[in-house]
C-alpha cells in the first residue's frame, strides 16, 4: 500500500483564504471530516476524540482526568492538574475546536453543539483544578467565543425547525453566559468591547423581528466578528458569500416585472 497522499489531494487544491472541509465515509464505514491545510489534510472522526484515540481507555483525556478527580475526592484527597497535564488537555481541546469549526461550515449543528459544550466543560474543569492560575486563564479566555458558537449552533437547529421562539431562548442563554463571564472577571462595564456578546445581541435583534433579516447584512456581522478575532480564512469565505448574495440581489432588482 502506497503512503503517498497525492491521490487524496488531487483535485482539491489548497486555497489559503478559504476554510476547505468535506464530509467523507471512511474505509471503516464511519463518517469523517477532512480539512484541507497547506501541506496536506486533517482527518477527524465524527464520534469520540477527533483523532480516534482512547487515552487510558477513555473517550478523551478530559474524561480520564475527570475520573481521577472523582476518585481523589471520593477518597477525601486533594486534586490538582499540573502544567504538563494542562498542556496535553489544551492540545486535545484544539482537536475538538478544529472539528466543531469544520462542522459549523458543513452545517452539522448537532456536532457543533456537542463539541462546544465539551470544550466548555474542559474550561470549567481546568479553571477549578489547575495548579497554576496562568493555566486557568489560558483556557478560560476562550469561553466567550465557544459560548457564542454553542449558542449559534443551538439557535440554528431551532431555526431549521422553524421555531423562532426557541432560537431566541438559545441566543438569550448564550448572552447570559457571556455576561456572567464578564462579571466573573470584573469586566461587566466593558460589554461593548466583547465582540462575541455584541454579535449575539445583534443577531438576537435580527431574529426578534417578524421578517427575516437581510442574509447579506447578517453575513456582514459575522465577517466583522471574524476579522476582530483574526479568523482570516473564515473572513475570506464570508466575503465570497456576501459578494454572491449582493450579486443575486442586484440581478433580482434589475429583472423586468
Amino acid at each position: 500500500m502506497s503512503l503517498d497522499i497525492g491521490a487524496i489531494l488531487a483535485g482539491w487544491d489548497f486555497q489559503p483564504d478559504d476554510l476547505q472541509v468535506r464530509l467523507i465515509t471512511g474505509d471503516d464505514g464511519r463518517d469523517k471530516i477532512q480539512m484541507r491545510v497547506d501541506l496536506g489534510v486533517l482527518q477527524m472522526e465524527c464520534e469520540g476524540r477527533p483523532d480516534g484515540r482512547r487515552p487510558h481507555d477513555r473517550e478523551s483525556l478530559l474524561d480520564h482526568h475527570e475520573a481521577l478527580r472523582d476518585e481523589a475526592l471520593a477518597a477525601g484527597e486533594d486534586f490538582v492538574v499540573d502544567a504538563a497535564d494542562c498542556a496535553a488537555l489544551m492540545r486535545e481541546g484544539l482537536q475538538y475546536y478544529h472539528r466543531y469549526l469544520s462542522a459549523f461550515h458543513l452545517q452539522l449543528y448537532d456536532l457543533v453543539a456537542r463539541d462546544t459544550e465539551r470544550n466548555l466543560r474542559l474550561f470549567a474543569f481546568v479553571s477549578r483544578h489547575a495548579a497554576r492560575n496562568r493555566d486557568k486563564i489560558e483556557f478560560d479566555q476562550y469561553r466567550p467565543y465557544v459560548t457564542m458558537m454553542n449558542a449559534r449552533a443551538l439557535a440554528l437547529k431551532e431555526m431549521a425547525r422553524d421555531d423562532r421562539r426557541a432560537a431566541l431562548a438559545r441566543v438569550d442563554e448564550g448572552i447570559r453566559r457571556i455576561r456572567d463571564f464578564l462579571r466573573e472577571y470584573q469586566q461587566g462595564d466593558r460589554e461593548g468591547d466583547c465582540s462575541e456578546l455584541n454579535f449575539l445581541l445583534r443577531w438576537r435583534g435580527d431574529l426578534g423581528r417578524e421578517a427575516p433579516a437581510d442574509p447579506a447584512a447578517r453575513l456582514e456581522d459575522e465577517l466583522q466578528l471574524a476579522v476582530e478575532r483574526e479568523s482570516y480564512e473564515e473572513a475570506a469565505r464570508l466575503r465570497d458569500q456576501i459578494r454572491l448574495l449582493r450579486a443575486e440581489q442586484g440581478s433580482q432588482q434589475e429583472a423586468p416585472g
